[in-house]
């Protein structure tokens, strides 16, 4: 194993979905049947997550109810919108940012702008945004569609919203408001501007009504890895979710996109990889294996065989085949491309009939899967961060609240003798925890350089 830096440590996100992250969470006797909208319970994970020095609190979004094939099985048909969760919780926390996905295919960028730019205000600069694309038909039809847009339309206007919305977070220069009582001055007219945004998908005149952000942009996060995303995320993304089942294969995805991220004429050190792991810890490797099989024990058959069908773009009819036979074939969608060609990789590289691949692809739907004791699990992590796999983890756990602390009582400490995590938060803000630089605003650079002209 290549040993990390001593200067360079892991960055950690936690992935909280208050129904748990495995299908049967929700079942397991320590959780709340009603966590994933029992704010006290939200609230409990949050300050749990603070108390691990994790960076961030994070959350996916779905746009529809999705039974059955969504994160948490069932307990996620319902839940949080995650702005508006994240809003409530930053009071009650003082260091842990704020990660909340909205999507480009069906949000504006004025409106997206506004709740961003607000919750990184509220959170005195902890949020970040999770870019996504919204797949999926039955999304579609909530929002006056029938079909889905095809991905390559989905990624182009992805392009233009996210570059939108950085405009419209600048509208505003950071010394603009003077909020002088005795000349009546509240703010500066030459330092707001219009963006006058006229592009194929959105036409935006701004200026936004709401402050520049603390950070001057909440930190843009990105999760996709089909072409399409990669290029995405190369082009706008600061930090990266990503899944991946081995060493190889994050390796080379770490490699390709810090490659496109220095073409795109961009800083790689200033573009975080974080590959999703789902743990499962135990003071012994047997510990933790009864944690894993007891969790699969509580899936029910319907539900596996749904989350399969979902990941599966809803094209795999796995009706009449046994449960203990092999996964039949399944035609690509428009959907999630990436992660449908995941979910078959798994199933052929490991022989997997189709009960042992919606036993895998529970916890975490394709995400690594770790089983061990804290050692373990901070082997793994180690060998990913020390030899070009990732910057950091989001960690998975896949049941609620006691994977979450089993992470931050076991494995935490473990990094931390390792050297390999910190052991107070460096700063305040999302991006000084995260080491990412603050964005100039552009009109307050362009009006420094007529300065140092004159």
């Amino acid at each position: 194993m290549t040993r990390p830096s001593k200067s360079r440590q892991i960055k950690l996100g936690a992935f909280l979905p208050g129904g748990g992250q495995h299908i049967a969470a929700w079942r397991h006797p320590e959780a709340p049947a009603d966590g994933a909208t029992n704010f006290e319970f939200h609230r409990q994970l949050a300050l749990t997550a603070e108390r691990g020095l994790f960076d961030a609190y994070f959350l996916a979004d779905n746009l529809t109810v999705g039974l059955g094939a969504r994160e948490g099985g069932n307990a996620k048909i319902a839940g949080f919108e995650p702005v508006t969760l994240f809003a409530a919780l930053a009071p009650l926390t003082t260091n842990l940012g704020f990660i909340a996905t909205a999507s480009t295919t069906y949000e504006e960028p004025y409106t997206l702008a506004r709740k961003f730019a607000s919750l990184d205000l509220l959170s005195n600069g902890r949020a970040g945004w999770n870019v996504v694309t919204s797949a999926g038909d039955d999304t579609a039809r909530n929002f006056n569609r029938d079909v889905q847009p095809n991905h390559a339309e989905r990624y182009a206007r992805a392009h233009e919203h996210v570059e939108t919305v950085k405009a419209l977070w600048d509208s505003w220069e950071d010394d603009a408001f003077i909020r002088d009582k005795k000349s009546g001055r509240f703010y500066d007219k030459d330092k707001l501007h219009d963006i006058d945004h006229k592009g194929q998908h959105f036409s935006v005149k701004g200026p936004l009504n709401v402050p520049r952000p603390v950070q001057g942009h909440p930190v843009v996060v990105q999760a996709g890895q089909s072409e399409d995303g990669r290029k995405l995320a190369a082009q706008s993304a600061e930090v990266i979710f990503t899944a991946h089942q081995n060493l190889a294969s994050a390796q080379e995805f770490y490699r390709d996109i810090k490659a496109r991220v220095k073409a795109a004429g961009r800083d790689p050190g200033q573009v975080l990889i974080m590959p999703g792991v789902a743990p499962f810890v135990g003071r012994t490797e047997e510990e933790a294996r009864a944690k894993y099989q007891q969790l699969n024990e509580l899936i029910l058959p319907e539900d596996g065989v749904a989350l399969l069908n979902g990941l599966a773009g809803q094209t795999l009819d796995i009706t009449g085949y046994p449960l203990d036979g092999p996964l039949p074939p399944s035609k690509e969608t428009e959907g999630m491309k990436s992660r449908q060609a995941l979910i078959r990789q798994i199933a052929d590289e490991h022989n997997f009939t189709i009960r042992q691949l919606y036993q895998w692809v529970a916890t975490a739907r394709g995400h690594y899967t770790v089983i061990g004791s804290a050692v373990q699990v901070a082997d793994q992590l180690e060998e990913w961060f020390g030899n070009e796999a990732a910057d950091g983890f989001n960690i998975l756990p896949p049941w609620l609240p006691g994977a979450l602390d089993d992470f931050v009582d076991l494995v935490i400490p473990e990094l931390q003798r390792r050297g390999l995590f910190r052991t107070a938060y460096e700063g305040r803000t999302l991006r000084e925890n995260l080491g990412l630089r603050r964005p100039e605003n552009p009109w307050t650079a362009a009006r420094s350089k007529v300065l140092a002209a004159e």
